[in-house]
């Protein structure tokens, strides 16, 4: 599948969980931490961690700072509200979703053909002057370095200062559209037609 596709089908689906409630976005959280666990363990357990703390925050300000009934009605000034608690499983379980979404995407799409998703889609922003070759150079030049740095060979002080170290060329891959794509583009399309109206 074409990765501007892949990227578009990805945002609509991220931009769809903020919809989600109840049951399905429980459902929603079981299934894609399962397939976290399954497809992007390493990633997604990092993802996790490096959010756990903005959990964190949105449980507390949500549960306890929401008006209404308290939870433990003999200790109404220091008890989370009931709708409190609900505001905050459901804010949590959608940050949730969207971590899982982000970490499979990165796992399964390489920074290649991510940046190639991008520029596909920056290409039509050339009508108001946005280019799309910039843009998915930058991208490039981003993952790139943040993977060097992963990996231990760069510190942020390097970056700062002015290296004669020879620099990789960068190369932008565009994948062609095919009939594969066109299916999918069309079901999805007549799935959300079918949907809102």
């Amino acid at each position: 599948m074409h990765a501007g596709l892949i990227l578009l089908l990805w945002v609509a689906g991220v931009a769809s969980v903020q919809l989600a409630s109840g049951a399905l976005l429980a459902a929603l959280v079981a299934g894609t931490l399962v397939l976290v666990l399954v497809f992007a363990r390493m990633r997604g357990v990092r993802l996790i961690r490096r959010v756990r703390v903005l959990l964190l925050a949105i449980f507390v300000l949500f549960a306890w700072f929401t008006p209404g009934e308290a939870l433990v009605s003999a200790f109404p000034v220091l008890s989370p509200t009931r709708e409190g608690l609900t505001l905050a499983l459901v804010h949590a379980g959608r940050l949730l979703v969207v971590v899982c979404c982000v970490a499979l995407l990165l796992e399964r799409l390489s920074p290649d053909r991510l940046v190639s998703g991008l520029y596909a889609l920056c290409r039509p922003g050339a009508a108001l002057g946005l280019s799309a070759q910039h843009v998915a150079l930058r991208l490039l030049l981003v993952l790139r370095y943040v993977d060097d740095a992963r990996g231990g060979r760069h510190e942020w002080k390097q970056w700062l200062l002015a290296t004669d170290e020879p620099v990789a060329p960068v190369h932008l891959v565009r994948e062609r559209f095919g009939a594969a794509d066109l299916v999918v583009l069309v079901l999805v399309g007549g799935l959300l037609g079918w949907w809102m109206w």
